[in-house]
Formats: C-alpha cells, sequence, structure tokens
C-alpha cells in the first residue's frame, strides 16, 4: 500500500510543509509510490534509490528561494541523488551538464569550479533542485519515466505555483 503524503513527512521522505502543498497531486505520488514496488517485486530497478526520488521535496517549502528544473534522472547506478543535476561527491568525471553549469557560473559570475557534483549545499540555501521526471531505470535514460502531472499540469508547475 503507497504511502500518504502525511507519511511521506513522518518517514522523513518530504518536509511536512510539503504534503500539505502537494495534496492536489497525492493520487500520483501514490499512484508513483505503487508503480516503483511493483517494479522491485518483478526485479526491474530504478534511480534514483527509493528513498531519494521525492529529495527535492526535503527543504521547507518557505525556504524555497529559487527552483531550478531538470529532466530525467542521471541513468548510471550511483549517480542520482533526487536533485536535478547532482550526484554523488564520488561520481568522476562529472556529468556534461553539471560541468556545464560549473563552467557558466566561472565565466559569468567568477565562481569557482567545485571539485564535485553533489549540490546539496544549494537545496541547503534555499535552491530546490527538481527533476520533471522522477525515475529512470537504470542504464536507459528517458526510460519508462514516472512523471506526477495532473489535467496537463506537472508537478514542476505545481512546484513553482506552491513557490
Amino acid at each position: 500500500m503507497a504511502m500518504s503524503l502525511p507519511q511521506l513527512a513522518s518517514a522523513g521522505l518530504i518536509d511536512a510543509a510539503w504534503a500539505e502543498a502537494l495534496e492536489p497531486v497525492a493520487p500520483e505520488i501514490a499512484a508513483l509510490g505503487e508503480r516503483l514496488r511493483i517494479e522491485t517485486a518483478e526485479g526491474r530497478g530504478y534511480l534514483p534509490a527509493g528513498d531519494r526520488v521525492l529529495r527535492a521535496f526535503s527543504r521547507p517549502l518557505a525556504a524555497v528561494k529559487v527552483l531550478i528544473v531538470g529532466q530525467d534522472p542521471y541513468p548510471t547506478p550511483g549517480h542520482p541523488i533526487g536533485l536535478s543535476f547532482a550526484v554523488d561527491a564520488h561520481v568522476r568525471p562529472l556529468p556534461r551538464s553539471l560541468s556545464n553549469i560549473y563552467q557558466e557560473l566561472e565565466s559569468d559570475l567568477g565562481v569557482p569550479r567545485a571539485a564535485h557534483g553533489d549540490l546539496s549545499a544549494w537545496s541547503d540555501q534555499g535552491v530546490m533542485l527538481l527533476n520533471r521526471v522522477l525515475t529512470v531505470a537504470p542504464g536507459a535514460p528517458a526510460s519508462r519515466p514516472h512523471r506526477i502531472a495532473t489535467s496537463g499540469s506537472s508537478l514542476a508547475t505545481r512546484v513553482r505555483i506552491a513557490c
């Protein structure tokens, strides 16, 4: 049985404020959880890991200052951490999209390139890093995309409205 939004908040998978803000898409989030459980039971994996799928919602809604929307998680096992464009700190080389972001920050603003790809500090500072598609099959970009949409409105759109 799928977890409700308050249960996700109690488990520390989303911040409590998001439980209320995401209520309009609660059925889609529950359906996502059920699909992921079925895939796991059938021996098919998904990325990022289950406890990281909703990680973009782990920081308080009131703390969000900027929303950066990515496309989908990196399909390489060990790379996606539930924040768009971010990877675990040990990942080398950095994904091209993240390297491009670092290059633009350096050339436009003089911000030195980070040596790692973990953007958790950005999240801690109010940057919400949300992918339009929340999961992918390992090794297969854009595969079995799990996105949350209702009545033509994507989760990213709902987040922009909530922020």
